[in-house]
């Protein structure tokens, strides 16, 4: 049972800060909050993305633009260290398993928020059980499914009750969407918390914080000098632009009007921009992938469909498996800044294989029509299936338009599929996905941290992050086991297990596999693109 201690057990005292650092305020129309201090915002590096923000609150975000954000302001129990995947302490002091099923951390002495308020053990424990309670749909509490409760002895302790023994990931999770320390004095314990609130609030303790913001425009970082993690401290402060168009994106960094562009740029703009003396190209381990997403309550022959039928739905799931020409779309849309993704797990993590290149298609990575058109027909299934299909032409890149309008043609030049193709800006999209309003969609995946469990967990459990109603208690279970399993060998033959039913199942299509890459001027230093799969603002200098 839950731990119901109340957040107030512990006694809180507001903290006043000293001014100083290298603060600066912006002046913004709409903006939710202003930090007050100021100085020049010249001196700011300015960082350009596409990539959108749905909510600054961890418990209902689950996305790449979010988590860029929270990386920068909030505070994590572990982290991983720039250059590593591994993570280690960040606000905590030590944390280790005390007990096959309790994990215990001790934060560090004297941690507070932006604010002035301590961050406590109490701070902790309200984090994670908002986290659970809130259950938001677009949210990472799918995460969180071993936690059974928290416990808080004393102010600098927590002890996380687990469910299952011998956790192998739990670690990295404390370093996940699921794992940001929010002020419990700012934040709502059952429902989501507004950005104009949290800004205001000033609830931030990681290597920055929020100055002024304004939604999917810019936002302004400054330095906070009570951050006591892991990570170097930060120096500059930073603005983010945010921008509906990669080729302005690219045309700002190329003509030196921002310092760093990173996500999304599109393969052409990076191939032209890696012939720019003006700027430099860096690229870097990718984990990212791409695949489709299948609604099994609404997809053709879904199970509140007025035509419902199971095996006429998987079939319908194995002939766009075997039709998906991953190289086309790697070379003829991205010009091999992705290559083909044949795995649930990618290429580079132990337990990936090519179970869908043996499985679907020629065999040999390459489409067939001739083995789609048996499967439908052997489920019974006649005449061209009609397939609505949903991207978003903002969130995923530039490309994304050309890369569906490519797989449209693929379905259909069979004559086995009619693909009703349509797209929706990102901060609509991630509400309406869940919402079972698409039957197929595209998806990609930023990894939260470096194991195979990260691309099983949130797919493919019973209550998963999709929420696409997709239910294989024998792949729970396996899920459920390789996290418990010390074994490494043993782990692995489990992941690969996992991945061969899902291989029939095909709750998701996976079919590409992407690299980071970030574009900067020659007067920037300091962009690391790691096995973290985090990009973090501190370690920019400008010369």
């Amino acid at each position: 049972m839950r731990d119901m201690t109340p957040a107030s057990t512990f006694t809180r005292r507001s903290l006043t800060l000293v001014a100083g650092g290298a603060a600066f305020a912006l002046a913004l129309t709409g903006c939710a909050g202003s930090g007050g201090d100021s100085s020049s915002s010249g001196d700011a590096i300015i960082v350009g993305t596409t990539d959108k923000v749905t909510t600054l609150d961890p418990a209902g975000s689950y996305d790449n633009g979010s988590f860029a954000v929270m990386n920068q302001v909030f505070p994590f129990l572990m982290n991983t260290p720039y250059g590593s995947p591994d993570v280690e302490p960040d606000i905590a002091e030590s944390a280790e398993f005390t007990s096959p099923t309790e994990y215990t951390v001790k934060l560090k002495e004297g941690l507070t928020f932006a604010n002035g308020n301590e961050l406590t053990s109490s701070d902790v424990k309200f984090s994670f059980d908002r986290d659970l309670a809130i259950a938001d749909p677009n949210g990472p509490s799918s995460l969180l499914y071993n936690l059974d409760s928290v416990e808080t002895p004393d102010d600098l302790t927590v002890v996380f009750k687990l469910k299952s023994p011998d956790d192998q990931v739990f670690p990295q999770i404390l370093s996940s969407p699921a794992g940001p320390i929010v002020d419990e004095d700012v934040f709502s314990a059952d429902s989501i918390t507004s950005d104009a609130d949290i800004v205001e609030g000033k609830a931030f303790a990681g290597q920055y914080s929020i100055d002024s913001y304004d939604f999917n425009n810019l936002i302004s970082y400054v330095p906070f000098d009570g951050y006591k993690g892991v990570l170097p401290a930060a120096e500059s402060p930073v603005q983010a632009k945010y921008y509906a168009d990669s080729s302005n994106l690219k045309l700002d960094v190329q003509e030196g009007n921002i310092d760093v562009a990173f996500r999304s740029l599109s393969a052409t703009d990076v191939d032209d921009l890696s012939g720019n003396d003006k700027v430099k190209v860096y690229d870097g381990p990718g984990g990212e992938i791409r695949y489709i997403t299948f609604n099994f309550n609404t997809q053709p022959f879904g199970a509140t469909t007025a035509d419902a039928d199971v095996a006429k739905a998987t079939a319908v799931r194995q002939a766009v498996a075997d039709l998906i020409d991953r190289d086309e779309i790697a070379e003829q849309v991205y010009k091999g800044t992705y290559t083909p993704l044949y795995s649930f797990v990618p290429a580079g993590l132990t337990g990936a294989t090519e179970v869908l290149k043996e499985t679907y298609g020629d065999g040999n990575g390459g489409p067939s029509a001739d083995k789609a058109k048996a499967t439908l027909e052997a489920a019974g299934v006649t005449g061209p299936v009609e397939l609505n299909l949903q991207y978003s032409p903002d969130h995923y890149g530039p490309s994304s338009g050309d890369e569906y309008a490519l797989i449209k043609d693929q379905l259909e030049s069979s004559g086995l599929f009619t693909v009703n193709l349509q797209s929706t800006e990102w901060v609509q999209y991630a509400k309406d996905r869940t919402a079972d309003l698409y039957p197929a969609y595209q998806l990609g995946w930023f990894p939260d941290y470096s194991d195979a469990d990260n691309y099983l967990t949130p797919f493919f459990l019973t209550e998963n992050f999709l929420g696409n109603h997709y239910d294989n208690k024998e792949v729970n279970d396996l899920i459920l086991k390789q996290a418990s399993t010390p074994d490494a060998a043993e782990r692995q033959s489990i992941i690969e297990e996992i991945q061969a039913k899902e291989a029939v199942d095909l709750s998701t299509v996976p079919y590409l596999q992407g690299a980071q890459v970030a574009v900067a001027g020659t007067d920037v230093d300091g962009v690391t693109l790691d096995a973290s799969f985090k990009f973090r603002y501190a370690p920019l200098t400008k010369g």
